[in-house]
Parts: C-alpha cells; sequence; structure tokens
C-alpha cells in the first residue's frame, strides 16, 4: 500500500537540522540582548529562590540563565546552537555569575528526572518542531511540584504577526504547527494536561530608532528574516521588506519621532503534579 504524502511521518531530524542553520544565521545574541527584561520578570514570576536548582532551555545567548544567576541560584543553560550559548558565556563570565553551559536538544535533554527545582524558557522551547515531546521533556526534568516558566510569543502579537508574514514568503515545513500555539492558554493547557497552569498576558517593548532601523538589525541578525531574505529573489525579497515596513508602521506607537512597538507575549507558569 503507497502511503500518501499527506500522511508521511515528519523528518523531525531534518527539520531541526534547518531549524538549527536558521538560528545560527546572523548574530541572535545582537537582538536577545535587548529581551534581557522578559528574562528578570520570568525568574519573579515563578518566586525563584536562591540555591534553586535552574535549567534555561533553548537559553540562547542567556537571558533568563543570567536572571537566576544574579539571583543566587545554580543555574544549567542549554541550547543546539553552540555559538549562542559562547555569547552567554561571554555575558556571565563579564558579571562573574557562575553558570554550567551545555549544548543540548529541547527535545531531549540530557539531564535525570527531576533533576531541577525550576525550568525556564525565554521565546525559545516554542520554537521546537515536536511540540508533544518538548513539553514532556521539560516535566521530565523539573521535580514534583517544581515550576516551568515560559515567555511565549503570542499569534495576535507584533511577533506573531511578523512570522505569519515571514511564513508567506519562506514557508515552514508542511505538517510543523506554528511556534505562536505555545503563546495561547488553550494550547498550553493541551501540552501541560495535568498540570496547574498559569498563564499573563505581558508586554514587550520594541524601541528602534525608526521602522528601517529595526529592519536593518533584524534583516542582519534575527535567523528567521535573515535567511528568509538571503533565500528570496530580488522582487520577492523587496515584497517581504515592504510588507514589513508596512506592519512596522501600523504597529508604531511613536509616530515620525522614532520607533515604539508593543509585542504580547504570555507570561507562563506551570506547578507540576
Amino acid at each position: 500500500m503507497t502511503m500518501s504524502v499527506a500522511t508521511l511521518p515528519l523528518d523531525y531530524t531534518a527539520i531541526k537540522q534547518r531549524q538549527r542553520t536558521v538560528w545560527s544565521a546572523g548574530d541572535y545574541a545582537m537582538i536577545g540582548t535587548t529581551l534581557q527584561i522578559v528574562g528578570e520578570r520570568l525568574c519573579e514570576a515563578v518566586d525563584l529562590r536562591a540555591g534553586s536548582r535552574v535549567l534555561d532551555v533553548a537559553a540562547g545567548n542567556g537571558n533568563a540563565t543570567l536572571a537566576a544567576a544574579r539571583r543566587f541560584a545554580e543555574v544549567t543553560s542549554t541550547d543546539y546552537v553552540s555559538a549562542l550559548l559562547e555569547r552567554g558565556k561571554e555575558r556571565a563570565a563579564a558579571e562573574r555569575l557562575a553558570v554550567t553551559f551545555r549544548e543540548a536538544d529541547a527535545e531531549a535533554l540530557p539531564f535525570d528526572d527531576g533533576s531541577f527545582d525550576a525550568v525556564l524558557s525565554t521565546f525559545g522551547v516554542m520554537f521546537t518542531p515536536d511540540q508533544e515531546k518538548a513539553a514532556a521533556e521539560l516535566v521530565r526534568v523539573v521535580r514534583r511540584g517544581g515550576k516551568i516558566g515560559l515567555a511565549n510569543w503570542t499569534p495576535e502579537g507584533f511577533i506573531g504577526q511578523l512570522l505569519r508574514l515571514v511564513g508567506k514568503y519562506a514557508p515552514p515545513p508542511s505538517g510543523i504547527r506554528p511556534p505562536t500555539l505555545w503563546g495561547t492558554a488553550a494550547r498550553l493547557g493541551e501540552l501541560f494536561s495535568g498540570h496547574q497552569v498559569s498563564v499573563s498576558e505581558q508586554t514587550f517593548t520594541f524601541r528602534y530608532q525608526s521602522p528601517e532601523h529595526w529592519l536593518h538589525v533584524f534583516r542582519s541578525f534575527y535567523g528567521p528574516t535573515n535567511r528568509a531574505f538571503a533565500a528570496l529573489e530580488a522582487d520577492k525579497a523587496a515584497g517581504l521588506e515592504a510588507d514589513i515596513l508596512d506592519l512596522l508602521e501600523k504597529s508604531n506607537w511613536a509616530g515620525p519621532d522614532g520607533l515604539v512597538v508593543p509585542s504580547t507575549y504570555l507570561e507562563v507558569v506551570i506547578t507540576t503534579a
């Protein structure tokens, strides 16, 4: 019996390799550092205590990692892009913070069950292709009664709109659920069924000199937009540029004096059963 294309199983290995290439492009750390306040807020949301064993998953350049270490937690920072971990190491060293860094796949964490008191991820684990597996791994490595703290972009917020826009020009692999589903209470209830899930809508505000300045930075350093522009022919690249500038203009609260764009995200605290 011939299997139809629609029912072919997803090749998660190939998808993750493609994603690793995307997030290795540009220099995400140049953007990640501007999001530091989100990691600070998340540590407060989970009521992080000094001495806690903390794992930062898909840590990028370490925003939640540094925030937890500043609160005297015992922090392990992980990502599957080694270059981003190196940037996190540089930041930790500059602040003389003791952090363990380890390359790891969020869908196959190399830690024993119940190894941590808290697991954090800011705009990281939401991009895993196998959402159920990633959620199960977060639950597995945290102790019973421990906390999972997440910051996830919402579908309707600015970044959610941006990702949809980029996806029209550079479609994601067929069958992959949108990462912004992690920014909905309904999907989180499915992924963490049986555990206590608390969500709060928060806002991060992008502050740049102008829409053109924002586009230059994200085209240069943000993997998804960097790779999308690089893969497009000139006319389509021009179309994507125009559409992004239009979105920025519509979202800008600063008018002609600069760029102030709020983007909603869900701050999520899960208490494991």
